[in-house]
């Protein structure tokens, strides 16, 4: 008897390790990663709302990232029911997984400095230096020109549409496994970006810098709502530099773009490029943090592929095969 008894202390004890490996393998790698993530934003999200609060402030971005907060919550139960009871919703499975990443991303990047702050931006001025010679945000103020102005900040603020865009429409081509490939690969540039700006928070030169500068921009509407777009999103402790995922992930779309709409490729190429001089001449980054970000791109091709088939691998042992 009392073997028996042991035995269903034993089944019972694992019980919940198999409900919750079973979970598990119910979701796709982005949606369980996701997952990972979010307990981690919470905790970058808190400590930074409950610093002001302790200090008797209140800052407008931090309550922002505290709604933005609450709204996932509702976005992440959303999927995770539609990925237990409606997996073949494809529309909201393959969707909501970049919109959650990117939420993420705005919430930690407001956030890392109140969690690290041990920041690295002098040390990258400083590899700049000894690359250059010259600080490379300071050397571009010769080439100010309005018009110029105006086509950088037209190539940087779409940054969020270019990301996309390629999987956006081979989705819609119903070339569903290049769209699964390209999806998982650019969602999971960001979230390694992510861990890099955690370990490495650094200011971009717009403010770290800002006393060298020697020439304001002159540009047009769109200079001037980017600008005025950028002031209200992205405060003086923003750390979401190191690496430049504008670089990264830019790169990928246009890896993609060659390697599935050829044609696409050609119209994204100027503005592409557009964008990832943008980030120099604008003041967003220093050209090591788009080093990094060339980096991050090539390693993220060769890594997410061999994650995805290994998660899936999993799944199909277990029963799950994802449609295609």
């Amino acid at each position: 008897m009392e073997n028996n008894a042991l035995k269903t202390m034993a089944w019972s004890s694992t019980l919940p390790l198999s409900k919750l490996k079973n979970f598990f393998l119910k979701l796709r790698l982005e949606e369980v990663i996701a997952l990972i993530f979010f307990p981690i934003m919470t905790y970058f999200t808190f400590k930074a709302f409950f610093y002001f609060r302790s200090i008797g402030e209140s800052h407008t971005i931090i309550t922002g990232a505290v709604w933005r907060w609450a709204a996932l919550i509702a976005v992440i139960s959303l999927l995770y029911t539609v990925a237990k009871y409606k997996p073949n919703w494809r529309i909201i499975r393959d969707g909501l997984p970049f919109g959650i990443c990117i939420a993420i991303y705005t919430n930690l990047h407001d956030t890392v400095h109140f969690v690290n702050p041990h920041d690295v931006h002098y040390s990258l001025i400083a590899i700049d230096d000894w690359l250059f010679g010259v600080q490379p945000c300071l050397w571009a103020q010769q080439f100010y020109h309005p018009v110029l102005t105006e086509f950088f900040s037209f190539c940087y603020v779409n940054f969020f549409i270019f990301a996309p865009l390629v999987a956006t429409i081979l989705w819609f081509q119903k070339k569903y496994r290049a769209f699964r490939y390209v999806m998982i690969t650019t969602i999971l540039c960001f979230y390694t970006g992510y861990i890099l700006y955690a370990l490495f928070p650094a200011a971009p030169p717009r403010y770290v810098l800002i006393n060298e500068f020697t020439r304001t921009f002159s540009g047009g509407i769109i200079s001037r709502s980017t600008d005025s777009a950028i002031n209200a999103v992205l405060p003086q402790s923003s750390r979401c530099a190191f690496p430049s995922l504008h670089a990264a992930v830019t790169t990928l779309s246009l890896i993609f773009a060659y390697r599935y709409l050829r044609w696409l490729f050609w119209i994204l190429l100027p503005f592409g490029i557009g964008l990832i001089l943008a980030t120099v001449y604008l003041r967003h980054h220093y050209v090591i943090d788009l080093i990094a970000g060339f980096a991050l791109c090539f390693l993220t091709l060769w890594y997410a592929p061999k994650l995805e088939d290994w998660w899936n691998r999993k799944r199909e042992g277990s029963g799950i095969k994802e449609p295609i």
